[in-house]
């Protein structure tokens, strides 16, 4: 039942990153893709009716963490408290930026609330990014369970290592540019006219600059954790993400090369998907790795709630679920088109 759990709480995670890593993306892009104050609202608009929807995940995510890994919990928190303030604050920016940035038909007021709005969504993609490395890498665990870090230390990947070095960085790089290339299909598929042909070129480049940044990467892992995958060879969803990865990379290619849109757009939404259950299910049951002794570890197995707590989620948790897939499906459906710009006094929308 821990390994449900394990992939239900993955899956939760995953779902977020995918949905508003597009946002991400669309926001880090805006000024890119878009050279006048209308255009930019018309990327605010392809953003808009979805982005408070998506942090819902998130928020089900921690709530689903607390209730089955509450260890876990409480020694993250307390080890990533100043990583994950920056994330919050980065959140709420954004959320101002897209709230009130078109409250005053004033070009110095809406060009401040873009620009914050750009850097927002640009250091939120580098802090998920950094996180993603730290999983990957490992935390100077004790053998209490504890651990505090600094931003960076002396950026080696052993010992009391900080929130960056030389392999967070690299995925949070990593992380960025797929972000933005993932943003900038999904503005191809929900936007028109010079937005939309800006965004489609460069979908093409970024997704291109993805494939020798991924090679890195991979190749780096393998250095810094060498125990790697281990027991994911067993593993059948290790096997089934790398499935997803492949047939996803192919999709994306195709609908990038033919001009289909919405093709496109699928396979970055799965190549993203693939890639984080793959990592997923390769560090599996290991959810807090120390660089300190691999002794001082974490399980799943180690920080999971009692059998009762686990059977009340599993009641529970899936009437949520429904609940939460029921809407989602609903506003998709109500926003499926493609945007143009409606601004009006109470806003970009």
């Amino acid at each position: 039942m821990i390994a449900i759990w394990y992939a239900v709480v993955s899956f939760m995670l995953i779902v977020y990153i995918v949905l508003d890593g597009r946002n991400f993306g669309a926001g880090m892009l805006q000024w890119f893709v878009a050279r006048t104050p209308e255009e930019r609202r018309q990327v605010i608009a392809a953003i808009g009716p979805l982005w408070t929807w998506h942090e819902v995940w998130l928020l089900g995510f921690g709530g689903t963490l607390i209730a089955i890994f509450p260890r876990l919990m409480a020694s993250a928190f307390a080890g990533y408290y100043l990583a994950l303030f920056l994330i919050l604050w980065c959140l709420i920016l954004r959320g101002i930026s897209l709230e009130v940035g078109g409250h005053i038909n004033d070009r110095l007021w809406q060009t401040y609330w873009d620009f914050i709005f750009v850097c927002s969504n640009f250091l939120l993609a580098i802090l998920f990014g950094a996180a993603a490395g730290n999983v990957a890498r490992g935390v100077p665990l004790n053998a209490d369970g504890n651990f505090s870090m600094a931003f960076f230390t002396d950026f080696n990947v052993r010992g009391h290592v900080g929130l960056l070095d030389w392999y967070t960085v690299s995925i949070a790089i990593l992380g960025v540019v797929m972000l933005a290339a993932h943003g900038a299909t999904y503005l191809t598929l929900k936007t028109e006219g010079p937005v939309h042909d800006r965004s489609g070129k460069w979908a093409k480049y970024l997704w291109i600059a993805v494939v020798p940044l991924l090679a890195v990467v991979l190749i780096e892992s393998r250095i810094v954790r060498p125990d790697l995958p281990g027991r994911a060879w067993s593993n059948p969803f290790w096997w089934i993400g790398l499935v997803v990865v492949a047939t996803s990379a192919f999709t994306l290619l195709t609908g990038l090369t033919s001009g289909r849109e919405l093709r496109a757009f699928v396979g970055s939404n799965f190549l993203i998907v693939g890639l984080l259950a793959t990592g997923a299910a390769a560090i599996f049951p290991v959810m807090l790795h120390s660089t300190l002794a691999p002794e001082n570890s974490l399980t799943a197995y180690d920080v999971a709630s009692s059998s009762t707590t686990l059977l009340r989620a599993s009641f529970w948790w899936p009437i949520g679920f429904a609940l939460a897939v029921f809407y989602f499906v609903f506003i998709s459906r109500r926003y499926a088109g493609r945007v143009s710009v409606q601004r009006d006094t109470q806003g970009y929308y």
